[in-house]
């Protein structure tokens, strides 16, 4: 007789996956707004827009990067779903749009339900923070596909702006303002040039705890990535944001001129902040060229919003309102020929 050969003996447990989808069921219909429609465990997730006179769909996707490696080695896994949820927030917030709802997508070889459910949780957490509802997703166990312990998370985000309250940067013009907003560390970006700097070029460990940072490694590098939304929203009704960019990958450098129209460029004042330590430690250990440090990291910006001149107080009043920490980072200038978008004085 033929030996029995399951979906458990090739390596997937339906039954782990089914107690991965209790507990994610939970906390994606706490995040429920009145526009869904639909249960978690249909095909697809429904979602009834909100009446509008021009409603126009913004949407996005993105992962957390080489961040996972991190958390895989310190065994945390509660916030990376938050990181996704915000970066995504914020790369549509800097194109006027509010959030509707998000859908995400977990792979792993082998499926561990408790570390599931915690991914989740942050997502969740990020989504009932944004004002978005988590409505789907995919949680997809592959044998041989990933190491032992090891997962990725990817995520989509839809919302929803005015068509006349686009955020193109078509308004913008010389002698406008650059506001800062402070990140919350690396947030999602530069991670694995700093592993191989902290880790394998210094010997650091998680719980290492330079003098430079007075911070145990572990904590500095699970900072959660911040969302913006906020901000933008506060100075969108105020009617004083002309453009926003938010710094990822390719920092300052790469992103602000994504918001710039042509002609136009950016002088940046690097002596309007101090850059945190930790971007300091990186750059000293690897003796980091300064074009590169600058590409690789935010340096301590998040979010940079451009704002009319005669309405730059009246943003950085609206800003500390909320509790955020403006500073004029620079302003909108001429591009002369030949020269960059970006120059940093």
């Amino acid at each position: 007789m033929k030996s029995t050969i399951s979906y458990q003996d090739a390596g997937v447990s339906i039954d782990e996956a089914d107690r991965a989808v209790a507990a994610i069921r939970k906390m994606a219909r706490a995040t429920f707004t009145k526009g869904v429609l639909t249960d978690i465990g249909s095909f697809g997730g429904c979602f009834a827009l909100p009446k509008m006179r021009q409603p126009v769909l913004v949407s996005s996707v993105d992962g957390v990067g080489t961040k996972l490696k991190v958390a895989f080695a310190a065994n945390r896994h509660d916030t990376v779903g938050e990181d996704l949820v915000n970066h995504c927030v914020n790369d549509i917030a800097v194109q006027g749009a509010r959030p509707l709802f998000f859908l995400d997508y977990l792979a792993t070889g082998r499926l561990e339900a408790t570390v599931a459910a915690q991914v989740i949780s942050g997502i969740a957490r990020g989504c009932s923070a944004n004002g978005c509802a988590l409505i789907g997703g995919e949680t997809a166990e592959m044998p041989g596909m990933y190491l032992e312990g090891e997962y990725d998370i990817a995520g989509t985000i839809v919302g929803v702006v005015e068509k006349p309250a686009i955020l193109t940067g078509s308004k913008v013009k010389a002698g406008d303002i650059l506001l800062a907003l402070p990140s919350n560390g690396l947030h999602t970006n530069g991670y694995s040039l700093a592993r191989k700097l902290l880790f394998e070029t210094a010997g650091l460990k998680l719980a290492s705890i330079p003098a430079e940072t007075n911070t145990p490694l572990g904590d500095d590098l699970l900072r959660v990535h911040r969302s913006y939304l906020g901000a933008i929203t506060a100075l969108t009704k105020s009617k004083t944001l002309l453009a926003a960019a938010h710094i990822t990958g390719g920092g300052i450098t790469d992103n602000l001129p994504r918001v710039i129209p042509k002609g136009l460029a950016a002088a940046i004042d690097t002596k309007s902040w101090q850059v945190p330590p930790l971007f300091n430690l990186l750059r000293s250990i690897g003796n980091v060229p300064e074009d590169d440090w600058r590409r690789t990291f935010n340096l301590g910006v998040g979010m940079i919003l451009v704002v009319p001149k005669a309405r730059a107080d009246a943003a950085q009043r609206t800003l500390r309102r909320i509790g955020e920490e403006p500073w004029i980072i620079g302003e909108i200038v001429p591009q002369r020929r030949a020269k960059p978008r970006v120059s940093y004085l």
